[in-house]
């Protein structure tokens, strides 16, 4: 009778571990394809939050940024960060697939979502040394959430990234 028991408790456990489900956080390339846009520019609003020419007005300013630099800033606006459960988590899918799949080297990362009302400002290691996670914080803070509650996504983006390129000259 022991050996019995014993054997199906064995049978049980060894059926688990071939069919547990895991929590996966790393997307497939194929996926992330699926998931992110195939091109990206300098202000990529898909969340439709800014007009034509605010988005041409913030697009010169990042170019002419990234011409004079060498520093290339790119803002993303999203309604949904599915199949990602956080904004951190999100920009830094979008990051490695722009620098994998599309061959952007991003200095900046800036990443607004009006739906979920978050904002998450990603850097690069090479400009770490310039921009650190405590002026981040405080750009984000002082500059971007004032504005956003005010309403002007606009104004609030275009001085978040004027604090930013303040701070890496």
């Amino acid at each position: 009778m022991k050996k019995t028991f014993f054997i199906i408790t064995i049978t049980l456990f060894s059926l688990n571990i071939f069919f547990a489900q895991t929590n996966k956080t790393v997307i497939p390339n194929s996926e992330a394809q699926n998931i992110f846009s195939k091109t990206y520019n300098y202000v990529n609003d898909f969340e439709k939050i800014l007009a034509p020419n605010q988005i041409e007005a913030l697009k010169n300013t990042l170019k002419s940024y990234e011409t004079s630099s060498g520093h290339k800033i790119i803002v993303v606006t999203t309604s949904s960060i599915q199949p990602y459960t956080s904004i951190p988590e999100y920009s830094i899918g979008l990051n490695t697939y722009l620098a994998n799949q599309l061959k952007l080297n991003t200095a900046v990362l800036v990443i607004l979502s009006k739906e979920l009302r978050q904002i998450q400002i990603q850097d690069s290691e090479q400009i770490s040394n310039k921009l650190n996670y405590d002026e981040i914080k405080s750009i984000i803070s002082s500059t971007a959430i004032p504005e956003f509650k005010k309403g002007d996504y606009h104004k609030g983006l275009e001085e978040t990234v004027n604090q930013i390129i303040k701070k890496l000259k």
